[in-house]
């Protein structure tokens, strides 16, 4: 197994973490390094209250998307034949089409905003950009590391655009394949319309066991802008 990137942070370790504490560190930044690090960890930044301090969360119970356990509805069949959908040809447009849903807890700033382009410089943060036309109708925008993704956002502005942007995801992380190499969906939390799409929650121990395995498997996503 391939040791943890260090940062100049002491970020915790969510497996000493009490069951059921979410939120385990306040502070820190969120330069590339740093980054990468929490996520290897199983960590992930995210302010607390609308300009509130930086927090570092660790969901338990964790929502994954078993790239095997996909839900295509009849319905979104028929979406998939109405857009393209493309990866990294959008990144900046995704994450501000992300930050313009109405939340009631919007957490993507401008610092985050910077934070993610940063990445995505680097290869280490990706798009999934659904079209219709020449119009971009959603997407999605996560991090990769290894064999992990850590799904950030979505948004639509089209029916089922997000829900079709995921589909682009899966396909292109393997799908079934990627299943059985190990390959880790994070979505944070498992919300009961992530659910209905095939979202699980499983345990913090259970969460950490396969990003262990994933983090160790070469990326799918990096590489060159695509159509799908």
């Amino acid at each position: 197994m391939a040791p943890l990137p260090e940062c100049d942070w002491d970020l915790p370790d969510p497996a000493r973490a009490p069951a059921g504490e979410e939120l385990l560190a306040v502070g820190a930044d969120l330069e590339p390094r740093t980054l990468v690090a929490a996520y290897a960890r199983g960590l992930f930044p995210m302010d607390i209250g609308r300009d509130g301090p930086l927090g570092w969360w660790s969901p338990d119970p964790r929502g994954v998307l078993p790239l095997d356990g996909l839900r295509v509805s009849r319905s979104l069949q028929a979406s998939l034949r109405r857009f393209r959908i493309t990866i990294d040809v959008a990144f900046d447009e995704v994450v501000a089409g992300c930050a313009e849903q109405p939340r009631p807890h919007g957490w993507i700033t401008d610092d985050f905003r910077a934070a993610y382009a940063r990445m995505h410089a680097r290869g280490l943060a990706h798009s999934v950009e659904v079209w219709r036309g020449d119009e971009l109708a959603g997407g999605l925008y996560g991090v990769e590391i290894g064999g992990l993704f850590a799904g950030e956002s979505m948004f639509h502005r089209a029916r089922d655009a997000s829900k079709v942007a995921l589909v682009g995801l899966v396909e292109a992380l393997g799908g079934a394949s990627g299943a059985r190499e190990g390959r880790l969906l994070d979505v944070q939390w498992a919300t009961p319309h992530l659910e209905s799409l095939g979202v699980v929650a499983i345990s913090r121990p259970d969460y950490l066991r396969r990003l262990a395995v994933a983090r160790d498997l070469p990326p799918r996503l990096s590489g060159s802008a695509r159509d799908r």
